[in-house]
């Protein structure tokens, strides 16, 4: 072999820019004519362009997952003390409005019902002699006015006599003997004195008959107030059964039959069929909400179904204003921290909206709204 046979020389790797060929040549093609680079520029674009639909569409909604299922639980609690001698078994269904569900055990409240309406008959009996007091006070009014007529006329009359004989003595003392004249006086003093007497009798019994009424108003009212105990006995006796104040599902029933139970003890609760949302925004997202926005509703338990609700309220004031111990903010380590806001947020039905009432949900349960704004 000659000493004029050269090796092959190494391809030049100083050169990042370009690409190196097989035979060891550079490539000189303008990158923007590489396939490459129209890649990149194409997805940049459609990244581009998928960011802002979805920013504009993102602003269009409020967002939280601080937000929860509520309702007004109605818990269930005698107003009197017994033995339950009946308890329904409801547990976790559904109840309507004035369905029984537990009995307590009558002792003392049907006893008192019954001295209570024996009572209203002894009341009635009194207003009936009293009234029958009256009948007889009027007819011996009555009477006495009837006899009153006699002594009264003969009054009249002797009264009419004296004055005539005294008018005539006044003319002609010999025109009248004076026993004529005194016997006129006597007999005007005497039926004067009858008349006086018969108008006495009179006035007592019109004091009697006034008795009478009196005693009538008197059996009234105690009629009144028999009936009253009445009234008292039976709403006691009806204490004595528990009904479901509103319709909803029956939950954390903590009695059974035989449990004695004191006034204001839990017995159980229901949830009522009317439930809502409760959901803590961020004040800084309450710019743009307003009553009346629709929302959108995810409930944890059931990712696949889109509920749909309203914007019913917005609450004054955060939530940390109304707990028992609120914040001092007059110190120097102040650290300003967002708060939350409760806005309740009603379901809304029909229309092919899911109703609610159908699934299992009751409160506490997670909830993620979104509250379109724009």
């Amino acid at each position: 072999m000659s000493d004029d046979t050269q090796p092959p020389a190494a391809p030049d790797q100083s050169d990042a820019g370009g690409e190196i060929k097989e035979n060891g040549k550079k490539d000189a093609t303008p990158i923007y004519r590489r396939p490459f680079f129209w890649v990149l520029i194409l997805v940049a674009g459609v990244v581009g362009v998928g960011g802002t639909l979805y920013y504009l569409h993102s602003r269009q909604f409020e967002a939280t997952d601080d937000a929860f299922v509520d309702a007004h639980i109605v818990r269930i609690a005698p107003e009197v003390a017994g033995t339950l001698i009946d308890v329904a078994d409801l547990d976790n269904r559904h109840v309507n409005a004035g369905q029984l569900l537990a009995v307590i055990k009558p002792t003392g409240p049907e006893a008192q019902l019954d001295e209570a309406r024996a009572g209203v008959d002894q009341a009635l009996a009194q207003l009936q002699q009293a009234q029958a007091q009256v009948s007889s006070a009027i007819a011996t009014r009555n009477q006495s006015a009837a006899e009153a007529q006699a002594p009264l006329a003969a009054a009249v009359k002797a009264a009419q006599d004296l004055a005539r004989y005294q008018n005539l003595a006044k003319i002609d003392r010999a025109a009248v003997a004076p026993t004529q004249l005194d016997q006129a006086r006597a007999n005007a003093n005497s039926t004067r004195a009858q008349a006086d007497a018969a108008r006495r009798q009179i006035a007592s019994a019109d004091a009697q008959i006034a008795v009478a009424r009196k005693q009538v108003d008197a059996a009234g009212a105690v009629i009144a107030a028999k009936r009253a105990q009445v009234a008292q006995a039976n709403v006691t006796l009806g204490n004595l059964r528990l009904v479901a104040p509103v319709s909803g599902q029956v939950v954390n029933r903590q009695v059974n039959k035989g449990s004695y139970v004191a006034p204001g003890s839990q017995l159980l609760a229901i949830v009522p069929d009317t439930m809502w949302v409760t959901a803590n925004f961020k004040e800084t997202q309450l710019k743009n909400m307003r009553i009346g926005q629709p929302v959108s509703i995810k409930v944890d338990a059931y990712p696949d179904v889109e509920f749909k609700g309203r914007v019913d309220s917005i609450q004054r004031g955060a939530g940390q204003a109304f707990a028992i111990l609120p914040p001092q903010n007059a110190t120097g380590n102040y650290v300003k921290v967002v708060q939350r806001v409760p806005v309740r947020i009603n379901f809304l039905v029909g229309n092919g909206n899911p109703d609610p009432r159908n699934y299992p949900i009751g409160p506490g349960m997670s909830v993620t709204p979104s509250v379109k704004v724009r």
